[in-house]
């Protein structure tokens, strides 16, 4: 008896471990299946062929957020804010800067000493001069990234790349009340997206620009504007680079999201912070009581703060160019905005775009 109790305590413990440690290694061995088709797909771009369009099923999905990439996240920005010692820091941010070909001559610190952490690394400000804002124009690039899609809302579908589109309204959530939002009330409509629309001959534009892990992590505000909502979706931590957004539809709307609503002098204004892989972290430097990534949340809840009180009935005033938040790692910022018909983004799908650079204007 004492022989057969040896042996099945360690078959039990097998079998009950069995199921997570299968799900993790199959999904991170399929995650990493697909980081080789991405490169392979960006290979036949690079040469000017015409990729076809190939959405993950449902099952597709379901493997790969069986990766835990939440506690991935988390466990990552705690290895970010570990201090190195002084003679490792050159080294290790060496290797970063070579593997994405960062420019650490914009750095405002270009000594690599002076970085403590990853973290502080990954967050390292740019000198003044280094990213010129847009006068011009009316709206600019609230980050460094690639302009993966951009142009008219229509038939309230969002593209996130060409072809690929996600919702409307699943992304945003639920309209928000009038009374929470200063400008006047829109006037009825049948869709979603028409309710956006608060005056009319304006419509409903969107823009997605993807932060890659080399690129500048803070972004800014991307016009003049007032911020009176806030709303925080947790969610899945995916990645968000191009081969994925091409391949998951509705990508944005599992992913964990910060979204920023308010007007401008057209109507409605839209920014909505996307985390990814690696980016539990977003941070909007006027909202102290935003804490992402948490380790467990409601699948499909949101939670919501107004930023218009009794002491202050207008919202955040935001100005062109000023500092607005910031990732962990590279991510994704979505504009979805209301302008007249008559407004034109200065823009080419997949180019690379600054901060400070021209999106578009009237």
């Amino acid at each position: 008896p004492d022989r057969k109790k040896l042996h099945t305590a360690p078959v039990g413990q097998v079998f009950r471990l069995r199921p997570f440690h299968v799900l993790v290694a199959t999904g991170g061995g399929y995650a990493g299946y697909r980081k080789y088709e991405d490169y392979k797909l960006e290979q036949l771009e690079k040469r000017g062929i015409e990729v076809p369009v190939r959405l993950a099923s449902e099952w597709e999905v379901a493997l790969y957020k069986s990766v835990p990439t939440r506690l991935l996240s988390r466990a990552w920005g705690r290895l970010n804010q570990v201090e190195l010692p002084t003679w490792l820091r050159k080294p290790v941010y060496s290797l970063y800067i070579w593997t994405f070909g960062v420019n650490m001559k914009e750095a405002a610190v270009e000594d690599l000493h002076h970085y403590r952490n990853l973290s502080e690394f990954f967050r390292r400000k740019l000198k003044p001069q280094a990213r010129p804002v847009c006068c011009v124009h009316s709206v600019i690039s609230p980050s460094d990234g690639k302009i993966l899609n951009f142009g008219q809302v229509k038939n309230c579908e969002v593209e996130q790349v060409k072809g690929v589109t996600y919702s409307l309204e699943s992304f945003l959530g639920p309209r928000i009340s009038t009374e929470e939002m200063h400008f006047s009330q829109a006037p009825p409509g049948n869709s979603f997206q028409q309710q956006l629309v608060t005056k009319e001959g304006n419509e409903l534009y969107h823009c997605v620009i993807y932060l890659a892990p080399g690129d500048y992590h803070c972004f800014h505000s991307p016009t003049d504007w007032t911020v009176s909502h806030r709303r925080h979706f947790p969610g899945s931590l995916m990645s968000v680079n191009p081969g994925v957004a091409r391949w998951i539809k509705e990508l944005f709307c599992h992913n964990e999201r910060v979204v920023l609503t308010g007007d401008w002098k057209h109507g409605f204004f839209s920014l909505t912070a996307v985390g990814a892989t690696n980016v539990g972290s977003i941070h909007i430097y006027f909202d102290q009581d935003l804490h992402t990534n948490s380790p467990s949340y409601s699948k499909g809840s949101y939670n919501d703060f107004s930023f218009i009180s009794n002491n202050n009935k207008e919202g955040i005033p935001m100005r062109k160019g000023e500092h607005l938040g910031e990732f962990n790692l590279g991510s994704t910022i979505v504009l979805i905005f209301e302008a007249p018909r008559d407004f034109k983004f200065n823009l080419k799908a997949g180019q690379k775009i600054r901060f400070g650079e021209a999106l578009g204007s009237l």
